[in-house]
């Protein structure tokens, strides 16, 4: 399957999981650059279970969105091989950092030679969902404007 015929699915799933929506995830300009981050790292396979798994639960659910949570958290987060990757995607969407996968995941799975923790890309710590999660812009980079820093960040509320 091509990157772009995986890119919806990626960014469907993305949104479920950092609570974002497609449009707020492709306006940091990043998911292409994250998805081949992902697929570079753990391989083709694996994303692709992961997402079909993700798919089949949205079928499932029926757009009852407790449904899908309990169902996400039974068939992937608490999936031994499945899980770590899906927290990791989290991670780089929030940090714009993938983090090497624990070494207990290694041992069962099987070592992956790019799975090192680096950084996306010079935008990818700029273009982070923490920022806009906590109401502040990311210190050296996106300048809120002469005194802003003066006051604090503006909480969102959700």
């Amino acid at each position: 399957m091509s990157a772009q015929t995986r890119l919806e699915p990626f960014l469907a799933f993305s949104s479920r999981v950092t609570a974002f929506t497609v449009f707020e995830l492709q306006g940091t300009g990043q998911a292409a650059a994250y998805l081949e981050t992902v697929v570079g790292v753990v391989g083709e396979a694996l994303l692709g279970d992961l997402l079909s798994i993700d798919e089949a639960i949205q079928r499932e659910a029926d757009g009852d969105a407790a449904v899908r949570d309990r169902l996400l958290r039974a068939r992937i987060f608490s999936d031994e091989r499945l899980g770590p990757v899906a927290r990791h995607i989290i991670k780089l969407w929030y940090l714009g950092t993938w983090y090497a996968l624990p070494k207990d995941w290694h041992e069962v799975f099987g070592s992956v030679e790019d799975d090192v923790t680096f950084v996306v890309s010079a935008a990818a710590y700029a273009e982070g969902l923490v920022w806009p999660a906590i109401g502040a812009n990311p210190p050296g980079a996106k300048g809120p404007g002469y005194g802003t820093w003066a006051m604090p960040p503006k909480i969102p509320a959700f």
